[in-house]
């Protein structure tokens, strides 16, 4: 067992009260590897948005074809984040985070190297079991590395790595493809699996199976009240962000009339402010779940509505955009943390619950904003993200306070 391994085991105690400026060294070199691989991982998944043209004449595909490696990501994601629980069993947990993020290279590496596109496919499905194992341990193993009372601000850290690979991923795709080709930025995405898993390797400590569930366990989390509030909560909110956010730039495109330097300026400011939000919401978090998750909510509702009714002036759709960016990056953190409170006594089981309610979501999102945007026009999608966030407010309040 290395020095770090012990001074963080030591400190677990400590943790369950200590400030996050409190943690020792060893606790932050753990948490980071986290926030590095959830960097990695999503970087990989989201960087297709920028090599869809080159991967699709090179492949001599379509280009909606090509699309649908996205759709084999999060399609396969759903389907193992289910069985992740049943699939690992008792094996240590900090093997079973090392061995995703090997999956993670070895997957980057095929879909690098993919002579056609049904390699490529392979290579996308191994990156969505590796996605799915890693978020659905996630916040069990942060409790575990910060103690439950800090599991927000944790998770606010891991997630940030999610917030930078949103802002960088398609954008630094496109650069490394123009310059080296789409094969040498899939290469790209293997290298920052591989330093994720060393650093995985390095700081976290042993994590041995503290329990072993069957399919079974999982779904019988979902009689409980908190945990069939948390994933209508996931649902609500998240079907409505990814129903409206895809076609952000469309309205500020038909309705703002904003060229393409001022919708990348107004693009760049949600990721800025997605960025703070994410700090911000795992201190709320720990504060309080329900005022946090209400916060999210009507931020995202109000941005949403006032888009929808003044959206037409440059300044108010900047401004407006930015807030939505800030729920958006509160939202990774308050959900999960949200989902957890339901089920304390089965953090990984609950995981995998809260996976499945992301990707459908987000599938479910996809479906109605396309539907909506050819039948009613860039204002639709936005529309309905109001309503679903402003449901998720409703649904705040019957949150316990905590």
């Amino acid at each position: 067992m290395t020095d770090t391994t012990s001074q963080l085991e030591g400190a677990t105690i400590e943790l369950e009260t200590a400030d996050q400026s409190a943690w020792p060294a060893a606790t932050w070199f753990a948490v980071l590897s986290m926030a590095a691989t959830s960097f990695a991982l999503v970087s990989a998944e989201f960087l297709p948005a920028g090599l869809l043209t080159p991967m699709a004449r090179d492949l001599g595909i379509s280009e909606g074809t090509a699309g649908q490696v996205v759709t084999a990501t999060a399609s396969v994601g759903a389907v193992t984040a289910l069985l992740s629980n049943v699939l690992i069993g008792r094996l240590n947990r900090k093997a079973v985070l090392v061995g995703l993020s090997a999956l993670a290279v070895g997957s980057n590496i095929l879909a690098a190297l993919a002579t056609d596109f049904w390699l490529l496919l392979l290579g996308r499905a191994g990156l969505g079991i590796a996605l799915s194992g890693f978020w659905a341990l996630s916040v069990a193993v942060v409790a575990r590395l910060v103690g439950a009372n800090a599991t927000g601000r944790g998770m606010s850290i891991v997630t940030l790595g999610v917030s930078l690979a949103t802002i960088a991923a398609p954008s630094m795709g496109a650069l490394i493809s123009d310059w080296l080709g789409w094969r040498s930025a899939m290469a790209m995405t293997a290298g920052l699996a591989a330093i994720a898993m060393l650093l995985q390797a390095l700081s976290l400590p042993t994590l041995p199976a503290s329990t072993s569930n069957s399919l079974a366990d999982v779904f019988r989390l979902t009689r409980r009240r908190g945990i069939q509030l948390g994933m209508l909560a996931i649902l609500l909110l998240m079907t409505g962000h990814f129903a409206g956010s895809v076609y952000v730039r469309p309205f500020l495109e038909q309705v703002t009339l904003l060229d393409t330097r001022s919708i990348a300026l107004a693009l760049l400011g949600f990721g800025i402010a997605s960025v703070i939000g994410n700090v911000a919401g795992g201190r709320m978090a720990d504060a309080s779940i329900a005022v946090a998750l209400a916060v999210t909510a009507v931020l995202m509702a109000f941005a949403a509505l006032v888009l929808v009714l003044a959206g037409a002036h440059a300044g108010i759709a900047f401004a407006l955009v930015a807030l939505w960016g800030f729920a958006f990056g509160m939202a990774p953190v308050v959900l999960p943390t949200n989902l957890s409170r339901g089920a304390p006594d089965a953090l990984e089981a609950a995981g995998s619950l809260m996976v499945v309610s992301f990707q459908v979501a987000i599938s479910i999102g996809a479906v109605f904003g396309g539907y909506i945007v050819d039948h009613y026009g860039a204002i639709g999608p936005l529309t309905l993200t109001a309503a679903l966030a402003a449901s998720t407010v409703v649904l705040a309040l019957l949150q316990p306070r905590s």
